[in-house]
C-alpha cells in the first residue's frame, strides 16, 4: 500500500530554527507514527539560497518569464560554472543541515518504517516560501527511495470534498497558451494534441474574458498554462497576451467554478510558479505542478513531454513527475539545475489520480493496445526489413538478380533525353552501293580496295583531320603499285588501324603490316550473356596477334586530346587511366548490377550517347566525289567503316535495342564512334562516366526501401491505399534512379523494388502465422 509521510515545518530558519513534526502512515488513513524534533537555525542556508537564485537568474538563457532588460557579466560558460559552484555549496550545506544530530531520530524512523519498494508521498508542509524553494529532492532519503517523491503544501488547509472520478471516454483539458514572445509554446501545443483519449481546448493569447467564459461554461479535468509568468513578493501572475497579465485573484470565481466542477490538476509550465501555487491552494485545487524558479524554454518543453509520456503510460502522478524531473538531468550541461525546477504543490488531503482514474477502463485498454501495437509494429518493421534486405542481398550476390538489373539499367538508359550528335566525329560509311562501285578484282573480297583507300586518305588529309581511324580489318599487305598508300599508312601520325586480339573463342586478326604498333588499336569488345554490349574495353595485356595494349577508341581519343595539350598517364597502384583531370576507374567483379564478371583488362561502362545518330556521316562515294562540306573533316576524328549488310557488321545489340527508337542493332563503326565520343565528352565536356556506390551504401539503400515498404503496410489499413502508395513509391524510386543516372550513377533499382515488396510480404506472412 502507498505510504504518506508528512513533514511539518514551523518557525524561522534564519533566526530561531524550526519545529519539525513527522507523521508516517498509509494513504487515506490516520498516521501511525508521529514524532517531534527541532532543526537548528541556518542563516548560511538562506544566504546560499539567495546567492544561488542570483547566479541562476544571471545565466541568461531563454526563460519563460516576462522579458526584461538584464545586464549579464562575463561569458555564458563562466556564468554557468558559477551557478554550478553555487548550487554545490547550497546542496552540501542543505545536506549537512538535514543530517544534523537533532534530526537523527526522524531520519532513523523513516528508514525503519518505510520499504524502498513502496510508493511514498513525502509532503513538506510550511508557510515559509524560502523553505519551499529549497531543493528537497536532494535529501538523501529521496535519493535512496526510488519510489518516493516530494510535494509541497501549506501548513493550513481545509479537507477537500471527496473527489468522484466519473470515468469518461476522454479527459477534458483547458490549455491556455499565453504570451509567447521569445519562447516556443507551439511545442507544448503539439504534445497536448498528441495525447490519446483527450479533448483539449486551446486558448491562444486570449483575453481575460475568454478564459473566464471557458472556466464557467464547461467542466475541466486539467488546466494547463504555458507562457510567461513570475512571482513578485508573494503574488504570482501569468501573462496571457502581449499586453495583459492576470493574478489568481482576477480569475478567482472562474477557478472556483472549475474546482467545483471536478478540476483535478493544474499544470503551470512557466517561470517562478510558487507564488501562483500558494494562492491557488486557497481555491483547494487538489494537485498542481509548478516551476519553483525561472525555467528555460527547452527544459519546460522536455519536462512536459517526459511527464505526459510517463503519466499516460500508467505511472502514478508522483512517479511520473519524479521520472520527468530526473530525466531533465540530461539537459544540465546546458541548463544547470534543471532537475531542481519542477515541483508538486497540493492540498494535503488530496490523493493524485492516475490516468486510469480519469478515463474508462475499456478506453485505456484500447489505447494501450494501440500503443503496444505500435511498439510491436516497429519491432516487426525492423526485423522484417532486415530480413528482406538480407534476402535481396543474398539473391543479388548469387547472381540471380543480374539479368533483371541489366534490363532495368537498359530501360533507364533509354529514358534519358536526346543529347544530339557529337560533331567532333565524322563517319565515312561503306555502303552496299559503295562496295559494288569498286571493281571486284581490286577489292579481292574486301569491302574497301587499296585503290579506293589510297584516294580516300589523300583527299582526307587535304582537310587536316586530327585523326583517321580505319575500322576495317586489313591483315594482308598493300599491293606494290600503291606506294602512296603504303607511305601514308606507315608514316602518317594521324592514321590508325585495327586488329583483333586472340582469345579462347577467336584466333584473332593480324594488323595491317604497313602500320607501326604505336598506331594500332584493338577492336575487341565484351558482350554480356544476353548479347548486349554495355562495357567499354579501353586497354588490356599485349597479345601477339594484335601488337597493341590500347583500343582503337583510346588511340584516337589520345591523338585528338594531344592537340588540346591533354596528356594521358597511368595512376598506380590502381592502374587507372587518367586523361587530363578525368580518371577512368575500372570495373570490379561486382560493380553496379554485375555479379562475378571477369574484370580483366581496363573495363568501364559504355555510357552511350543518347541519340539516334552518333555523328555526321557521308558515304565513300560522296567522299571520293567531293560531295561533302570540308568543315566536316577539319580538326575532327574521321572513322572509316563498313555498314554494307553483305559484310554482316550490323549485328550489335545495345541498351537501346529493345526500346521504341528505330535503332535495334548498330554497326561496329558506330560502336567505335560511341566509345570515342564517351572519352572525349568525359575529358572535354565533363560528361559523367558511369559510377556506382559501394556495397555498404547499396545495402543501406535497399534497407531504406525495405523499411518504406513496411511502413506502407503497417501504417495504412486500406488495401487500396496501400497499393496506391506502393505504386507511388515505385515511381519515386524509378525517378530517383533516373535522375542519378543522368549524373552517371547506376544505383540499385530492382533490389530497391524487391525491398519494397518483400518486407510487406514477410509482415503479412508473420501476421498470418501468428493468427494460427
Amino acid at each position: 500500500m502507498a505510504k504518506l509521510v508528512v513533514l511539518k515545518l514551523d518557525g524561522d530558519l534564519e533566526y530561531q530554527g524550526l519545529r519539525v513534526t513527522l507523521e508516517i502512515g498509509c494513504e487515506n488513513a490516520r498516521p501511525e507514527i508521529e514524532l517531534m524534533a527541532n532543526l537548528p537555525k541556518s542563516p548560511e542556508l538562506i544566504s546560499l539560497l539567495d546567492c544561488w537564485q542570483n547566479k541562476y537568474r544571471q545565466i541568461g538563457v531563454t526563460y519563460r518569464i516576462k522579458p526584461k532588460k538584464i545586464t549579464y557579466d562575463g561569458s555564458i560558460n563562466k556564468r554557468i560554472e558559477e551557478c554550478r559552484n553555487s548550487a554545490k555549496e547550497l546542496r552540501d550545506v542543505f545536506s549537512s543541515w538535514l543530517n544534523c544530530s537533532e534530526l537523527n531520530e526522524i531520519n532513523k524512523r523513516l528508514r525503519e518504517e518505510l520499504n524502498r519498494q513502496e510508493n511514498i508521498r513525502l509532503l513538506i508542509r510550511t508557510e515559509d516560501s524560502r523553505l519551499q524553494k529549497l531543493p528537497w529532492h536532494l535529501w538523501d532519503f529521496i535519493e535512496r527511495y526510488p519510489n518516493a517523491e516530494i510535494a509541497l503544501s501549506s501548513a493550513k488547509f481545509e479537507r477537500l470534498k471527496k473527489l468522484t472520478y466519473s470515468q469518461k471516454s476522454e479527459v477534458k483539458i483547458l490549455a491556455i497558451l499565453g504570451h509567447k514572445e521569445g519562447i516556443d509554446i507551439a511545442a507544448d501545443r503539439q504534445l497536448l494534441e498528441n495525447l490519446p483519449l483527450t479533448k483539449t481546448v486551446f486558448l491562444v493569447e486570449p483575453e481575460h474574458q475568454e478564459i473566464n467564459d471557458k472556466l464557467w461554461e464547461e467542466s475541466w479535468d486539467i488546466i494547463f498554462f504555458a507562457g510567461h509568468s513570475e512571482t513578485k513578493g508573494e503574488t504570482g501572475k501569468i501573462y496571457i497576451n502581449p499586453t495583459d497579465s492576470l493574478t489568481i485573484d482576477e480569475l478567482w470565481y472562474g477557478l472556483r467554478k472549475a474546482v467545483d466542477g471536478g478540476l483535478k490538476l493544474a499544470i503551470f509550465n512557466s517561470c517562478d510558479g510558487l507564488g501562483l501555487a500558494r494562492r491557488l491552494d486557497d481555491l483547494q485545487i487538489p494537485q498542481m505542478i509548478v516551476m519553483r524558479e525561472l525555467i528555460p524554454d527547452k527544459v519546460a518543453q522536455e519536462f512536459l513531454k517526459y511527464f505526459l509520456t510517463a503519466f499516460v503510460s500508467g505511472k502514478s502522478f508522483y512517479l511520473a513527475t519524479r521520472e520527468a524531473r530526473e530525466r531533465l538531468q540530461g539537459w544540465e550541461s546546458d541548463f544547470p539545475c534543471a532537475t531542481w525546477l519542477p515541483v508538486i504543490y497540493q492540498n494535503p488531503t488530496a490523493v493524485a489520480p492516475c490516468w486510469q482514474d480519469l478515463v474508462k477502463a475499456k478506453e485505456i485498454k484500447k489505447t494501450r493496445e494501440k500503443l503496444t501495437f505500435k511498439f510491436h509494429s516497429w519491432k516487426q518493421l525492423l526485423l522484417a526489413s532486415m530480413l528482406g534486405t538480407s534476402l535481396v542481398m543474398g539473391l543479388r550476390l548469387l547472381g540471380f538478380l543480374q539479368p533483371f538489373e541489366l534490363q532495368a539499367y537498359d530501360m533507364l538508359m533509354r529514358s534519358r533525353p536526346d543529347e544530339g550528335q557529337d560533331n567532333r566525329l565524322l563517319l565515312i560509311t561503306i555502303t552496299e552501293n559503295d562496295v559494288q562501285a569498286q571493281p571486284s578484282e581490286e577489292r579481292q573480297g574486301a569491302s574497301l580496295s587499296d585503290n579506293a583507300l589510297e584516294k580516300l586518305l589523300k583527299k582526307l588529309e587535304q582537310y587536316q583531320p586530327r585523326a583517321i581511324g580505319l575500322a576495317i580489318y586489313r591483315d594482308r599487305s598493300v599491293q606494290p603499285q600503291y606506294q602512296d598508300l603504303i607511305s601514308r599508312m606507315g608514316k602518317s601520325d594521324r592514321f590508325f588501324a585495327i586488329c583483333k586480339s586472340s582469345n579462347h573463342n577467336h584466333p584473332g586478326v593480324l594488323p595491317p603490316p604497313e602500320v607501326p604498333p604505336e598506331r594500332l588499336g584493338f577492336n575487341n569488345v565484351i558482350v554480356d550473356d544476353d548479347g548486349i554490349l554495355r562495357r567499354h574495353l579501353l586497354s588490356m595485356g599485349l597479345v601477339s596477334s594484335c601488337q597493341t595494349e590500347n583500343s582503337l577508341s583510346l588511340q584516337l581519343a589520345k591523338q585528338f586530346l594531344a592537340e588540346e595539350n591533354i596528356q594521358w598517364t597511368m595512376i598506380q597502384p590502381e592502374d587507372y587511366i587518367q586523361l587530363g583531370q578525368t580518371i577512368f576507374r575500372t570495373l570490379e567483379k561486382d560493380s553496379g548490377g554485375y555479379q562475378q564478371i571477369d574484370p580483366r583488362g581496363h573495363q568501364i561502362m559504355l555510357n552511350y550517347r543518347s541519340t539516334s545518330q552518333i555523328a555526321p556521316r557521308i558515304t565513300l562515294t560522296e567522299a571520293l566525289n567531293n560531295e561533302f562540306n570540308p568543315n566536316l573533316i577539319k580538326n575532327r576524328i574521321v572513322l572509316i567503316g563498313t555498314i554494307a549488310p553483305s559484310f554482316n557488321d550490323n549485328n550489335w545489340l545495345t541498351p537501346y535495342s529493345n526500346g521504341q527508337r528505330q535503332i535495334q542493332r548498330i554497326t561496329g563503326l558506330e560502336i567505335h564512334a560511341h566509345q570515342v565520343s564517351q572519352i572525349l565528352s568525359a575529358v572535354l565536356d565533363k560528361r559523367p562516366l558511369i559510377w556506382f556506390w559501394s556495397k555498404q551504401w547499396e545495402t543501406l539503400w535497399i534497407w531504406f526501401w525495405s523499411i518504406n515498404g513496411g511502413i506502407i503496410v503497417l501504417g495504412l489499413r486500406s488495401i487500396k491505399l496501400q497499393i496506391i502508395v506502393m505504386i507511388w513509391a515505385i515511381v519515386s524510386l524509378y525517378s530517383i534512379c533516373l535522375l542519378l543516372l543522368l549524373t552517371g550513377g547506376w544505383i540499385p533499382l530492382i533490389p530497391g523494388i524487391l525491398g519494397l515488396v518483400v518486407t510487406p510480404l514477410s509482415i503479412a506472412i508473420y501476421k498470418k502465422w501468428r493468427k494460427r
